[in-house]
């Protein structure tokens, strides 16, 4: 399964909730970043350090799958079959 694949296919509840955290980690904490008044050093810091955290947090959320049922290939032979490049 390619990085479209994934990205394309259904995302499992509890990684939606996830996504939907990160977004909004990301958006608060870029609106600190952004804010036109002077505000303390380490809140804008952290702020950046949530950013990083939230976009992180999204994009590993976006890329869960759910296990398919009755998959033909065990995780040992997809982990061969990915150091082998195949």
């Amino acid at each position: 399964m390619n990085i479209v694949e994934r990205v394309k296919a259904p995302t499992p509840k509890f990684f939606r909730v996830l996504r939907i955290i990160g977004l909004s980690l990301f958006a608060a904490s870029g609106a600190i970043v952004a804010a036109p008044i002077a505000l303390p050093t380490a809140l804008v810091t952290v702020a950046g350090y949530l950013t990083v955290a939230g976009g992180v947090l999204t994009a590993v959320s976006q890329t869960a799958v759910e296990k398919e049922e009755g998959s033909a290939a065990s995780d040992d032979e997809q982990d061969h079959a990915w150091s082998e490049g195949e």
